[in-house]
């Protein structure tokens, strides 16, 4: 009899093993229909929108591990928490004292910056050792002598029309539009001037930073204009108020000083020169009598002048009934403002030239270039070298 019990387990191996081969192949072709299936609910924009739905609400859900931790870990936890946020405290001591030498520097930048204003209205005319920098402009010169003699008679007759136009350069007065170029240069303040505004924005001489390190801690941009038609005032303000320590209703989200509240300033426009308001007529019916009267309304204009009346910053209890447009409008500003502040003050001429932009498109957080848009024709690439079937080579990317 113990034949026989040997030889059982062999054949309920044998059995199994057929009844597996049977599972695999109905549970392949149960497979591929369920991935034939999932495929074309994918295509439906519907069953797209709702994935996408479910896997926003769970992104950042926390994974339950921290929460099944044991007391004594959670404990040490707290410690860390807490030396956390003593390190994030002594950061804000750094910033504190990094806007202490803001100040001590701002104040041997000033003559460097009052020089550069001379030289743009044109109240100084730069002496020749003060010019003395390399520029794309002399390589020009030097192959225009280099010209063969046949260009040389058409110069000629073009030298008459030089001297005219030499004349006129010489009556021209220090870098005329600098201040209006730098803005149309950028993207972001680019979209802030309206057309009514250049001829405003010609009269602007110079920018300003002021650093407070009193209370409040900040700094206020000064825009100064020469005397105009415009308005009375030769000197525009906007002033930012920072806030250097953590957020004590979210301590662990600090990232450094940043800009809480902004004021501008009032400007008073001559008669017929605000820029900042139109006026809009509209028809009126009167429902009972059927008159129509045409009622005319002053609404608000697009203008970079807008600049100097930004939303009020709600301050103590009502700090969270701020909307959402307001919210956005704010941070714009904020950005705005350091942007001058960081950039634009620093570097105007490298603004004015463009060579700062040419900087500022490497600036991507990734460091990867942006695609030029431009179509590879492998057919017109004498390098191009197809792999086995006609397939392309796989790409080589630089690391």
């Amino acid at each position: 009899m113990a034949e026989p019990d040997s030889k059982a387990p062999d054949v309920e191996e044998e059995v199994e093993e057929v009844e597996g081969e049977e599972e695999d192949e109905a549970g392949g072709d149960t497979a591929a229909e369920s991935t034939k299936i999932a495929a074309q609910l994918m295509k439906n924009p519907q069953v797209l929108a709702a994935l996408q739905e479910k896997l926003g609400s769970i992104v950042g859900t926390p994974s339950g591990y921290i929460q099944s931790l044991p007391k004594p870990v959670k404990r040490r936890i707290k410690a860390l928490k807490k030396l956390q946020n003593d390190v994030i405290n002594l950061e804000a001591q750094f910033y504190k004292e990094v806007h202490v030498l803001e100040c001590k520097y701002a104040a041997q930048y000033a003559p460097l910056f009052d020089k550069r204003c001379e030289i743009v209205t044109g109240n100084v005319e730069p002496k020749d050792d003060e010019c003395d920098w390399p520029s794309d402009d002399e390589k020009d010169e030097e192959d225009k002598l280099a010209v063969s003699d046949e260009l040389k008679e058409k110069a000629k007759v073009e030298e008459k029309k030089e001297e005219e136009e030499k004349k006129t350069e010489e009556e021209m007065k220090g870098i005329p539009g600098f201040w209006l170029t730098i803005f149309k240069n950028v993207d972001m303040l680019a979209e802030m001037v309206q057309d009514h505004d250049e001829p405003i924005l010609n009269h602007l001489q110079d920018i300003k930073v002021k650093f407070s390190d009193g209370e409040p801690k900040g700094f206020t941009l000064e825009f100064h204009f020469e005397p105009n038609e415009f308005f009375t005032e030769t000197v525009l303000t906007k002033q930012y108020t920072m806030r250097f320590e953590q957020d004590s209703t979210d301590p662990f989200s600090y990232e450094g000083p940043e800009i809480v509240k902004c004021t501008g300033c009032p400007i008073t426009w001559n008669k017929g020169k605000n820029v900042t308001v139109k006026t809009v007529k509209k028809k009126q019916k009167h429902k009972g009598r059927g008159i129509t009267r045409t009622v005319t309304k002053t609404v608000q204009n697009d203008s970079f002048f807008n600049f100097f009346t930004p939303p009020q910053v709600p301050e103590g209890e009502n700090e969270d009934d701020m909307d959402e447009d307001t919210e956005a409008l704010l941070a714009a500003d904020f950005e705005i403002g350091h942007f001058i502040r960081e950039r634009i003050v620093p570097r105007s001429v490298l603004y004015f030239t463009g060579e700062a932009l040419e900087n500022d498109e490497y600036d991507d957080e990734d460091g990867e270039e942006e695609d030029d848009g431009e179509d590879y024709d492998e057919e017109n690439d004498p390098d191009f070298q197809p792999g086995e079937g006609g397939e392309k080579p796989a790409e080589c990317k630089q690391q």
